[in-house]
């Protein structure tokens, strides 16, 4: 039977090893993603991660390192969620590990609920054909809660122009736009299925990664200077080095309500393809709730989006 030892995470000297394997996990689970020390180094700075706290380790007698936990913790507010991710050496899982992570989870979030005093869930995600970790996660308790679509187009087609409504300007975000940017996301997304509000800090550490480029990050504003719409995008150079691709990510698009239902939405989108499309990128992602209720998914097919694979989200009560 392997003998394994849990520790937490110990900084700048484990980012190989993780780096390593996840990306041993991704080739063998076809995945083309992978990571990198850097991206992971990044990642981990996320201010919803408490390194000591939220990151794990389970390694052999040898000090190999056969699984990693990772938990991004919400703020408090009436429900926290904790987001489990987790990666088990392909040679050794079927195990105990992938038990032994999940029971890792669902302590700490016990913790969480104990410190804040208000009810946690434990949730994490798999492709729809990933059809081992699906059996794990619901072998565990979890219970499917939502779909959503992971959809491309090529931007090597034409884009048509956006059409903003009378009296609206399309504009950069500046520095100075951390704390009037993180008001308008969370009047953008507050009636979106399980919305968590984001905070200055986190715009802010968004806004300091070494992939953020200004002239992606868009807003459109007001006659009377609110911001009504954004559409931030990305071109992770690091990833698309890694696949051979020029691939750039419509990270997030949203617009306040009160500015709804008069071509915002799409006019943001069709700038920010155009944003791409100059920075040398041949094809646009993104990922949507199948069920948006504002008709998100309507407006992606629309300029000539389609579904490249499903990912479905898992919850159980701790």
């Amino acid at each position: 039977m392997q003998t394994l030892t849990m520790r937490s995470f110990k900084g700048e000297a484990d980012l190989e090893a993780i780096a390593y394997l996840i990306n041993t996990c991704e080739t063998a689970d076809k995945l083309e993603n992978g990571t990198s020390v850097s991206e992971l180094r990044e990642a981990f700075n996320n201010p919803l991660v408490n390194q000591a706290r939220d990151l794990q380790l389970w390694e052999d007698c040898n000090n190999q390192l056969l699984g990693f936990g990772r938990l991004g913790i919400t703020d408090p507010s009436e429900v926290i969620d904790g987001f489990l991710g987790f990666q088990v050496h392909p040679s050794f899982r079927g195990g105990n590990i992938e038990t032994q992570i999940i029971q890792w989870a669902e302590q700490r979030m016990q913790e969480v609920r104990q410190e804040k005093g208000v009810p946690v869930k434990l949730r994490s995600g798999a492709r729809d054909n990933e059809t081992d970790r699906i059996a794990i996660l619901e072998n565990h308790g979890f219970v499917s809660d939502r779909y959503f679509f992971t959809m491309q187009r090529p931007l090597t087609e034409i884009i048509p122009q956006p059409q903003f409504p009378s009296g609206f300007t399309l504009c950069q975000v500046k520095p100075e736009d951390a704390e009037a940017l993180t008001e308008l996301f969370n009047q953008s997304f507050i009636d979106h299925w399980n919305h968590h509000d984001s905070t200055v800090e986190y715009v802010k550490h968004e806004m300091a990664q070494q992939d953020y480029r200004a002239e992606l990050d868009l807003i459109a504003t007001a006659a009377d200077g609110t911001f009504a719409a954004f559409c931030y995008s990305v071109i992770n150079r690091e990833e698309n080095i890694r696949k051979g691709r020029k691939e750039g990510w419509i990270e997030i698009l949203g617009t306040r309500r009160g500015f709804r239902r008069i071509g915002l939405g799409r006019a943001m989108l069709l700038s920010g393809l155009h944003r791409l499309k100059v920075l040398g990128m041949d094809t646009a992602s993104l990922g949507v709730d199948a069920n948006n209720p504002n008709g998100a998914l309507r407006l992606y097919e629309s300029v000539g989006f389609s579904k490249v694979f499903s990912r479905i989200a898992y919850v159980k009560n701790v």
